[in-house]
C-alpha cells in the first residue's frame, strides 16, 4: 500500500539520522549515558566503555530503521527501534532533571518529540497490513476445523443409521 511505503521510510529516516551521529560522534551521547553504564557495569560485569554501547546503539539504530525503511520484516525492525528509543529518551531527554528553563524546554520538547516516534513505531510494529493477525487466523482455523468434525460425525451417525435400517431390511 501506498501509505506504508512512504511512512516507514519517513519514520526510519530519524533513526538512521541517529543512527549515523551515534556511530561517528559518540562522545556527545557518551557523557549523558556514562553514569547509567558505570551503573550498569558494577551490576552486571558489562564493560564500562559509554563510547562503545553509543556505538552498538547507533549500529542497531541504522540496521532497524534500513529493515524498516525497505520493507524488511517490518514489525521485528519497528519492535527493535521502540526498544531503543526509550531508554534513550529517558537518558537524553531528562527534562524534570533540568533546572535551566531554556535547557528544560528543549528537553521537554525532544521528550515529547520522541514520544510521538515512539507511538509510531509501536504502531509499526502491530501493523499487520490488513491481514488478519496469526492469533485470528489459529482461532478462525480451529473454529472451521470443529465445524468440519461436527459436521463429519453427524454425517457417520447419517450413515450409520442409514446402514442399520438397511441391514434389518434385508433381515426381515
Amino acid at each position: 500500500m501506498l501509505v506504508r511505503r512512504l511512512a516507514r521510510p519517513l519514520l526510519a529516516s530519524y533513526f538512521i539520522y541517529e543512527g549515523l551521529n551515534n556511530v561517528r560522534t559518540p562522545k556527545a551521547h557518551a557523557e549523558e549515558l556514562a553514569p547509567f553504564v558505570e551503573m550498569a557495569a558494577k551490576q552486571t560485569g558489562v564493560p564500562n566503555e559509554p563510547e562503545t554501547i553509543v556505538r552498538g546503539v547507533g549500529g542497531a539504530q541504522i540496521a532497524g530503521a534500513a529493515l524498516l525503511a525497505t520493507g524488511r520484516v517490518p514489525r521485528p525492525a519497528a519492535a527493535l527501534l521502540a526498544s531503543l528509543i526509550g531508554p534513550s529518551t529517558y537518558v537524553h531527554e531528562a527534562f524534570w532533571a533540568e533546572t535551566d528553563p531554556a535547557r528544560k524546554a528543549a528537553k521537554k520538547s525532544g521528550f515529547f518529540r520522541n514520544a510521538a516516534i515512539l507511538g509510531g513505531v509501536i504502531l509499526a510494529a502491530v501493523d499487520t497490513e490488513g491481514k488478519p493477525s496469526l492469533r485470528w487466523r489459529a482461532a478462525q482455523g480451529a473454529e472451521q476445523s470443529r465445524r468440519g468434525a461436527r459436521r463429519a460425525a453427524k454425517a457417520a451417525r447419517r450413515e450409520a443409521k442409514l446402514f442399520a435400517t438397511q441391514t434389518e431390511n434385508k433381515l426381515t
